[in-house]
Formats: structure tokens, sequence, C-alpha cells
């Protein structure tokens, strides 16, 4: 257990950390190569769904402890979460107007 976190999302971080280093390196391919981003990430997120639906470990924990765990900062995440997802929306609209949508004008013809 490394940072308070399991392997498992360990292996996510380095799964996913990857698979962005490879679609970084792939966006800067010439050719019908630079589609296989979209692979990649297809790959990895099958990857991550076999990882989440199959755990090695039982759900329960082995001892049952005395004490229970009360998250309380259960909502601000969910509200942090969501500003989030609001902010990512927003660039991901703001990047498909200012450079996927950037209009390409015309050089005016020389006439002699």
């Amino acid at each position: 257990m490394a940072a308070g976190v399991g392997p498992g999302v360990l292996v996510l971080q380095l799964l996913w950390g990857l698979a962005l280093l490879l679609c970084l390196v792939l966006s800067r391919v010439v050719g019908r190569a630079r589609f296989a981003v979209a692979l990649v990430t297809l790959g990895a997120a099958i990857l991550s769904a076999a990882l989440l639906l199959f755990p090695r470990e039982d759900e329960r924990p082995a001892t049952a402890a005395a004490d229970e765990i009360v998250d309380t900062f259960f909502i601000g995440r969910f509200v942090l979460l969501a500003v989030m997802s609001l902010v990512l929306l927003g660039c991901l609209f703001l990047l498909l107007i200012y450079h996927l949508m950037e209009p390409v004008y015309a050089k005016p013809l020389h006439s002699s």
C-alpha cells in the first residue's frame, strides 16, 4: 500500500498514464497511425473495466472493525466533482470552437 491506496489504484494509474503517453506520441505521427489513438483509449478502457469488474480480493474485509468510519466530506467531494465536470465540459466546448472549428480563409487569387 503506497500513499494510502491499494495496488489496484496504482495499476489503474499506471495503465492510464501509459495510455496518455502513447496517445500523445501517436498524435504527433503523420498518416493513418494517428487514428490508433482511439484504439489505445478503447483498449485502456476495456482493460480498466476488466480490472474493476473482476477484483482479486473479497469485497468484505476478513475482520470486522469495531469502529465505524463516517465520511464527513462526502457531499463536498461530489460538489467538487460536479464543478470539475462543468469546467471540463466548458474547456472541451472552447476547444471545439477555437481549435477544431477554426475557419480556414481563402487566399485571394491574383489575376493578371
